[in-house]
C-alpha cells in the first residue's frame, strides 16, 4: 500500500488530495455569514484551479506544437477546449447569486477583484497578449508579478504554431520566427497566405488551425458571459477592484488572440 511521504501513514483519498486542507480554504467574511458568500468563494477558487490546469495544458501545447507532430497537439487542444467549455458553463452557477444577495456581502470584498487574478493574466500572456499594463497591475516583487514577467519573456502559443508550420515545410518568414517575443505578434500577409494554402491542401494541419480558432472563440465567449454576469449582478456600479465594472469588461470583448486565422475567413 502506498504511504503518504509527509506522515508515513497509508495513502488515502483524503491525504492524496489534501481534502482537509482544501476544505479549510473557504472562509466567508460577512456576518452570519451571508449564505451566498460560500458559493462566491467556492466558484472563484474552482476557477483558479481550472486556470492552473489550463496553464499546465498551454505549456504542453506550446511544446507539442514546437516539436511538430500534429496528433499530440490536437489531443492537448481538445482537452483545453473541453476545460474552456466547463469555465463558460460555470457562469450559470454564479448567476444564481442575485443582485440583492451579492450586495449583502460585496462590501466585505473591499478592493479584491477578479481583475487581480494573476493566473488568468498568465493564460492571456501564453495566448499572445503582450501588454506591460497586465504586469503593472500587480505589486512589485509579488509572486504573481514575477510569474507574469517570466511569461512575457517566453514564446506565446502563436510563436509555437509558426514553428509548427515551419517544421511542416511552410516558408514562415525568418523575422517572425526570430522576433522579440516580448512584443505582440503582428498580423502577417505572408502567414495568411500560408494559412490559405494549409486549409486548401493540408487537412490535418488545417485541423490544428480550426482548433486554435475554437480556442480563440471560446475565450471570447467566456469574456462575453463574464460581462453579462457582472452586468446582471451589479449593473453599472464600479467593480470591486476600482475598475468601471461591466463597462471595463466590455472593452475586452471581441479581441482575437489569433487575428491571422480570422483574417483569412473571407478568402476561403
Amino acid at each position: 500500500m502506498p504511504f503518504d511521504p509527509a506522515g508515513g501513514k497509508p495513502l488515502t483519498y483524503s491525504s492524496y488530495l489534501k481534502v482537509d486542507e482544501l476544505l479549510a480554504l473557504q472562509v466567508p467574511l460577512s456576518d452570519g455569514p451571508e449564505h451566498d458568500e460560500m458559493l462566491f468563494i467556492v466558484i472563484h477558487q474552482v476557477y483558479e484551479l481550472w486556470f492552473r490546469q489550463v496553464i499546465h495544458e498551454l505549456e504542453e501545447l506550446r511544446a507539442r506544437l514546437t516539436a511538430g507532430p500534429s496528433a499530440p497537439a490536437l489531443a492537448t487542444l481538445k482537452r483545453i477546449l473541453t476545460i474552456l467549455k466547463t469555465l463558460v458553463a460555470q457562469v450559470d452557477v454564479v448567476e444564481t447569486i442575485t443582485p440583492v444577495s451579492f450586495s449583502s456581502f460585496r462590501d466585505r470584498l473591499e478592493t479584491a477583484s477578479g481583475f487581480q487574478s494573476a493566473q488568468f493574466r498568465e493564460v492571456e500572456i501564453l495566448l499572445g497578449a503582450r501588454d506591460r499594463r497586465i504586469v503593472d497591475h500587480h505589486p512589485a516583487g509579488s509572486a504573481g508579478r514575477l510569474r507574469l514577467e517570466r511569461r512575457l519573456a517566453e514564446p506565446a502559443i502563436w510563436d509555437a504554431f509558426l514553428h509548427y508550420l515551419r517544421r511542416h515545410g511552410h516558408a514562415v518568414p525568418r523575422d517572425l520566427l526570430d522576433r522579440d517575443v516580448r512584443e505582440p505578434a503582428p498580423p502577417s500577409p505572408e502567414v495568411q497566405a500560408i494559412l490559405l494554402a494549409v486549409y486548401r491542401e493540408h487537412p490535418v494541419q488545417s485541423m490544428i488551425c480550426e482548433r486554435l480558432l475554437d480556442l480563440d472563440e471560446g475565450l471570447q465567449e467566456w469574456r462575453y458571459r463574464h460581462v453579462k454576469m457582472v452586468e446582471r449582478t451589479i449593473g453599472t456600479k464600479r467593480g470591486t477592484g476600482g475598475s468601471s465594472g461591466a463597462e471595463y469588461l466590455k472593452t475586452t470583448l471581441f479581441r482575437p488572440v489569433f487575428p491571422d486565422l480570422w483574417a483569412i475567413r473571407s478568402q476561403l
